[in-house]
């Protein structure tokens, strides 16, 4: 039922296929940031870098009071792979929202902020534990409204946790927004390995491949560098890597395990998906349309256009508001579900 079979979104004429506008917003889009960098302990004794950016013209409070939490509405922001809350799809949201009334909480994944985390583990697209870890911090704040938004990776992360939370969500947690979320892991990252997305495979695995060199420098003898020096790309890196470090078997128990699209229906709050089906990052298999027609809360757009993690507006452009902008407020601000 919640399938929504025509979306409004049109590209700007001169973005005219899925790579340009993947790539141009996130090469050339600047968006100023205005945040309140927040640091917590986590219980295995590590850290998360929290950047809060705060509506109604507070930017500059270090402590949020109490009568401003209860107030106003709160989104929590989880970004993609290798991405921050600077990240120009991110950082455009955190604005737009701003705005318009909401506070925004972007949290990083470990050793996203700009620096190496303690521990051993780094991140991975399964992993919830932080965002649980995160959504308890901000609950303890006193808001009476959160919403949570994810984008790629970051989506991936947001829709698995709140099928696993099922109908023990917190009720303070209303809404969900995502975005160019591979929803089958295994499929995105098929699709990673065509000739036309290459050069985004690549990347990611030289990025992943000098986080871990930085850190196995802090840590000798830790980690298997010379095995994972061998990845080609992202699929091996995280059969090499990523699974053995965080207790799979190997990377198809690994993306099996993580994809959240099998935790879809236990989501028990209004969620919505945008997906653009020209999105080089994500396989067929990521826009499940016939799912979508019987879950009762997760409503699925999927746009001919957009890109991955792009959707500039046709009248704005680059630099200004995105479409994806005004879709998720306009989710989070109306009845629609």
């Amino acid at each position: 039922m919640p399938l929504i079979a025509q979306s409004s979104y049109e590209p700007p004429p001169q973005l005219w296929n899925g790579h340009l506008q993947t790539i141009i917003p996130s090469l050339f889009r600047r968006v100023a940031s205005n945040y309140v960098r927040d640091r917590i302990d986590t219980p295995d004794n590590d850290f998360l870098d929290l950047d809060w950016s705060y509506s109604n013209d507070i930017l500059a409070k270090v402590e949020l009071k109490k009568e401003d939490a209860i107030n106003k509405p709160l989104v929590i922001l989880s970004h993609g792979l290798e991405g921050s809350s600077t990240s120009p799809y991110l950082a455009g949201m955190v604005h737009h929202l701003t705005q318009h009334g909401f506070d925004c909480l972007a949290w990083h994944f470990r050793s996203c902020s700009g620096e190496l985390n303690r521990q051993q583990r780094f991140y991975h697209i399964g992993e919830t534990g932080d965002l649980h870890f995160i959504v308890q911090y901000a609950l303890a704040k006193g808001y009476s409204t959160i919403n949570l938004m994810g984008f790629s990776a970051g989506g991936n992360v947001t829709l698995k946790y709140l099928g696993e939370q099922g109908k023990t969500l917190n009720p303070v947690i209303k809404k969900a927004v995502v975005f160019s979320v591979p929803v089958d892991l295994m499929g995105s990252a098929r699709r990673l390995e065509q000739w036309d997305s290459l050069v985004y495979n690549y990347r990611f695995n030289r990025t992943l491949k000098r986080k871990v060199l930085q850190k196995a420098a802090l840590m000798p003898g830790v980690f298997p560098t010379e095995v994972m020096m061998k990845a080609r790309n992202i699929r091996e890196f995280d059969n090499l890597f990523t699974a053995p470090m965080n207790g799979f078997r190997d990377v198809t128990d690994y993306y099996t395990r993580s994809s959240s699209l099998q935790f879809l229906p236990n989501i028990s709050i209004p969620t919505l998906l945008v997906s653009a089906k020209n999105d080089p990052f994500l396989s067929p298999e990521c826009f499940p349309g016939e799912l979508g027609r019987e879950l009762p809360n997760v409503w699925m757009e999927f746009p001919e256009q957009g890109g991955h993690c792009g959707f500039p507006s046709r009248a704005g452009g680059i630099q200004g508001t995105y479409w994806s902008e005004e879709r998720a407020l306009e989710f989070l601000q109306t009845n629609e579900g």
